[in-house]
Protein backbone atom coordinates (compact mmCIF):
# COMPACT_ATOMS: atom_id res chain seq x y z
CA UNK A 1 0.00 0.00 0.00
CA UNK A 2 1.43 3.69 -0.67
CA UNK A 3 -0.12 6.49 0.76
CA UNK A 4 0.80 10.12 -1.06
CA UNK A 5 -0.40 13.53 -1.17
CA UNK A 6 -3.31 14.23 -2.70
CA UNK A 7 -2.73 15.49 -6.73
CA UNK A 8 -4.80 17.14 -9.25
CA UNK A 9 -4.90 14.08 -11.61
CA UNK A 10 -7.04 12.13 -8.63
CA UNK A 11 -9.86 14.42 -8.56
CA UNK A 12 -12.17 12.50 -10.58
CA UNK A 13 -11.87 9.64 -8.58
CA UNK A 14 -11.78 11.08 -5.78
CA UNK A 15 -15.10 12.62 -6.63
CA UNK A 16 -16.64 9.45 -7.72
CA UNK A 17 -15.57 7.54 -4.85
CA UNK A 18 -17.01 10.23 -2.48
CA UNK A 19 -20.32 9.99 -4.26
CA UNK A 20 -20.66 6.40 -4.56
CA UNK A 21 -20.19 6.63 -0.11
CA UNK A 22 -23.11 9.41 0.54
CA UNK A 23 -24.53 9.13 2.94
CA UNK A 24 -21.45 8.54 4.91
CA UNK A 25 -20.22 11.64 3.40
CA UNK A 26 -21.98 14.50 1.90
CA UNK A 27 -21.98 15.00 -1.45
CA UNK A 28 -19.69 16.83 -3.80
CA UNK A 29 -19.80 18.93 -7.30
CA UNK A 30 -16.30 19.01 -8.86
CA UNK A 31 -16.41 22.57 -7.83
CA UNK A 32 -17.00 22.11 -4.68
CA UNK A 33 -13.99 19.01 -4.67
CA UNK A 34 -11.96 21.74 -6.12
CA UNK A 35 -12.54 24.75 -3.43
CA UNK A 36 -12.41 21.92 -0.70
CA UNK A 37 -9.22 20.53 -2.08
CA UNK A 38 -7.26 24.47 -1.64
CA UNK A 39 -8.67 24.87 1.83
CA UNK A 40 -7.30 21.56 3.68
CA UNK A 41 -3.94 21.03 5.59
CA UNK A 42 -3.74 16.98 4.26
CA UNK A 43 -5.50 15.58 1.54
CA UNK A 44 -3.81 12.13 1.25
CA UNK A 45 -4.68 9.31 -1.27
CA UNK A 46 -4.36 5.43 -0.75
CA UNK A 47 -3.26 3.23 -3.54
CA UNK A 48 -3.29 -0.92 -3.86
CA UNK A 49 -1.23 -2.09 -6.41
CA UNK A 50 -1.22 1.21 -8.49
CA UNK A 51 -4.97 1.47 -8.08
CA UNK A 52 -6.84 4.07 -6.65
CA UNK A 53 -8.17 2.91 -3.22
CA UNK A 54 -9.08 5.66 -0.94
CA UNK A 55 -8.48 9.26 -0.19
CA UNK A 56 -9.19 11.87 3.07
CA UNK A 57 -9.22 15.13 3.33
CA UNK A 58 -8.27 17.48 6.54
CA UNK A 59 -9.25 20.73 7.15
CA UNK A 60 -7.97 23.51 9.50
CA UNK A 61 -9.73 25.32 11.71
CA UNK A 62 -11.16 29.09 10.67
CA UNK A 63 -11.50 28.10 7.22
CA UNK A 64 -14.88 29.50 5.10
CA UNK A 65 -16.47 26.48 5.37
CA UNK A 66 -19.98 25.98 6.11
CA UNK A 67 -20.53 22.22 7.68
CA UNK A 68 -22.41 21.97 10.74
CA UNK A 69 -19.81 19.35 12.26
CA UNK A 70 -16.74 21.54 11.36
CA UNK A 71 -18.75 24.73 12.92
CA UNK A 72 -19.48 22.44 15.73
CA UNK A 73 -15.73 21.76 16.22
CA UNK A 74 -15.17 24.97 15.95
CA UNK A 75 -17.93 26.43 18.89
CA UNK A 76 -16.51 23.86 21.44
CA UNK A 77 -12.75 23.80 20.94
CA UNK A 78 -12.48 25.90 23.93
CA UNK A 79 -14.46 24.07 26.06
CA UNK A 80 -13.13 20.65 24.76
CA UNK A 81 -9.71 21.90 25.97
CA UNK A 82 -8.01 22.67 22.29
CA UNK A 83 -6.49 25.70 21.30
CA UNK A 84 -6.40 24.55 17.58
CA UNK A 85 -7.76 21.19 15.76
CA UNK A 86 -7.39 19.76 12.93
CA UNK A 87 -10.89 18.60 11.13
CA UNK A 88 -11.23 15.08 8.94
CA UNK A 89 -13.91 16.21 6.65
CA UNK A 90 -13.78 13.50 4.74
CA UNK A 91 -12.41 9.89 4.07
CA UNK A 92 -13.60 7.03 1.89
CA UNK A 93 -12.10 3.44 0.56
CA UNK A 94 -12.92 1.84 -2.04
CA UNK A 95 -15.37 -1.33 -1.77
CA UNK A 96 -12.94 -4.01 -3.04
CA UNK A 97 -10.44 -2.13 -0.47
CA UNK A 98 -12.06 -2.36 2.69
CA UNK A 99 -11.04 -4.66 5.37
CA UNK A 100 -7.82 -4.14 4.14
CA UNK A 101 -6.37 -1.78 6.25
CA UNK A 102 -6.45 1.25 4.00
CA UNK A 103 -8.30 3.96 6.85
CA UNK A 104 -6.51 2.95 9.42
CA UNK A 105 -2.97 3.84 6.56
CA UNK A 106 -4.20 6.96 5.95
CA UNK A 107 -5.29 7.60 9.87
CA UNK A 108 -1.95 6.30 10.77
CA UNK A 109 -0.41 8.78 7.92
CA UNK A 110 -2.24 11.72 9.40
CA UNK A 111 -1.13 11.02 12.69
CA UNK A 112 2.45 11.79 11.98
CA UNK A 113 1.79 14.83 9.43
CA UNK A 114 -0.70 16.43 12.16
CA UNK A 115 2.11 16.04 14.80
CA UNK A 116 2.71 19.49 16.21
CA UNK A 117 0.52 20.50 14.18
CA UNK A 118 -2.71 20.50 15.96
CA UNK A 119 -3.35 18.72 19.27
CA UNK A 120 -6.02 16.44 17.93
CA UNK A 121 -8.10 14.62 15.02
CA UNK A 122 -11.88 15.39 15.50
CA UNK A 123 -14.54 14.05 13.37
CA UNK A 124 -18.34 12.67 13.02
CA UNK A 125 -19.41 9.21 12.24
CA UNK A 126 -23.18 8.76 11.49
CA UNK A 127 -24.91 7.13 14.15
CA UNK A 128 -28.65 7.64 12.48
CA UNK A 129 -28.64 6.03 9.48
CA UNK A 130 -26.17 4.00 11.51
CA UNK A 131 -22.70 3.26 10.33
CA UNK A 132 -21.51 0.57 12.90
CA UNK A 133 -18.72 -0.44 10.57
CA UNK A 134 -16.81 3.08 10.63
CA UNK A 135 -17.85 3.55 14.91
CA UNK A 136 -16.17 0.61 15.02
CA UNK A 137 -13.08 1.46 12.89
CA UNK A 138 -13.23 5.08 15.05
CA UNK A 139 -13.04 3.59 18.60
CA UNK A 140 -10.63 0.90 17.93
CA UNK A 141 -7.97 4.07 16.62
CA UNK A 142 -8.79 5.24 19.99
CA UNK A 143 -11.18 8.34 18.74
CA UNK A 144 -13.76 9.06 21.47
CA UNK A 145 -16.92 10.54 21.49
CA UNK A 146 -17.09 14.09 22.32
CA UNK A 147 -20.87 15.15 21.69
CA UNK A 148 -23.39 14.67 19.40
CA UNK A 149 -25.73 16.67 16.97
CA UNK A 150 -28.66 16.37 14.47
CA UNK A 151 -27.76 17.07 10.82
CA UNK A 152 -29.62 17.52 7.55
CA UNK A 153 -33.13 18.56 9.26
CA UNK A 154 -32.91 15.79 11.87
CA UNK A 155 -32.24 13.46 8.93
CA UNK A 156 -28.99 12.46 10.22
CA UNK A 157 -27.58 11.83 13.83
CA UNK A 158 -23.42 12.32 14.25
CA UNK A 159 -21.21 11.07 17.00
CA UNK A 160 -18.37 13.77 17.46
CA UNK A 161 -15.13 12.43 17.80
CA UNK A 162 -11.70 12.92 18.71
CA UNK A 163 -8.11 11.56 18.59
CA UNK A 164 -5.78 13.14 21.10
CA UNK A 165 -2.98 13.22 18.46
Amino acid sequence: MHIRDLAQGDLAAVLALNNDNVPAVSPLDAAELARLTDLTTVSLVAEVDDAFAGFCMVLPPGVDYASLNYGWFGDHAAELGYATFAYLDRIAVAPAARRHGVARALYARLAERLRGVAPVLCCEVNVRPRNDASLELHRSIGFREVGQQDTDGGAKRVSLLALDL
